[in-house]
């Protein structure tokens, strides 16, 4: 039998359902990325899959508070992340890939968009989130540009899906010395990216409230 739900009461029953068949216990203070996650991808893998460098949300709040910009590697990732909660913090979001300018610098390269565009991304001069949902290339390349010392993400949300260069993005994020927050193995995507921006901008919200 159908459970017909108030549309205004499903989200907080797919919370309800998704904390009654978590399959363990998850640390309090990374349950609501986690739990976003799922509620985004009804997958309950990710309460194992998913890696998070030492005090990382605490880092992501501080930088979110202070007003830090978000890149991401896909344009599903910027229409993904909730607008009006970046700019109560005076922050924005971009996604370079379609760009004239990239489009050409990768040509003249013979490289990618995605390396392009993360290299523009460096060169803003401002601190930074990335959110890479898509290209293991774009994650690839932030890594090198922080053993190069050219730049120093806040964090990297580095959750590209697929087979190629994948996984060995990630493992080259979580070596690197960055903040990351990552999905371990081929799963993730730009849905996924976003889902964890915006359980970001939820705890910031929050804090910034109980601080007030």
């Amino acid at each position: 039998m159908i459970d017909y739900i108030n549309p205004n009461d499903i989200e907080k029953r797919s919370f309800e359902i998704i904390q009654s068949e978590l399959p363990h216990p998850i640390d309090p203070i990374l349950a609501p990325i986690i739990k976003r996650v799922i509620h985004t991808t009804a997958d309950f893998e990710y309460v194992d899959s998913l890696a998070f460098s030492e005090n990382v949300v605490e880092k992501a709040v501080m930088a979110l508070t202070q007003g830090v910009h978000i890149v991401s590697d896909t344009n599903m990732v910027k229409a993904g992340v909730n607008k009006k909660s970046l700019q109560a913090f005076g922050s924005e979001v971009h996604c370079f890939m379609q760009d004239e300018d990239i489009a050409e610098i990768a040509r003249q390269k013979g490289s990618t968009r995605a390396k392009a565009s993360m290299e523009k991304a460096a060169a803003m001069g401002k601190p930074l989130i990335f959110a890479i949902g898509n290209a293991p290339t774009a994650l690839l390349r932030i890594c090198e540009l922080k053993e190069a010392g050219l730049f120093s993400p806040e964090l990297v949300i580095g959750v590209p899906v697929g087979f190629v260069n994948v996984v060995e993005s990630k493992e080259a994020l979580m070596r690197s010395g960055i903040p990351y927050i990552t999905a371990k193995g081929r799963k993730g995507g730009s849905n996924v990216a976003a889902a964890i921006c915006n359980a970001l901008l939820r705890i910031t919200a929050a804090e910034k409230k109980n601080n007030v």
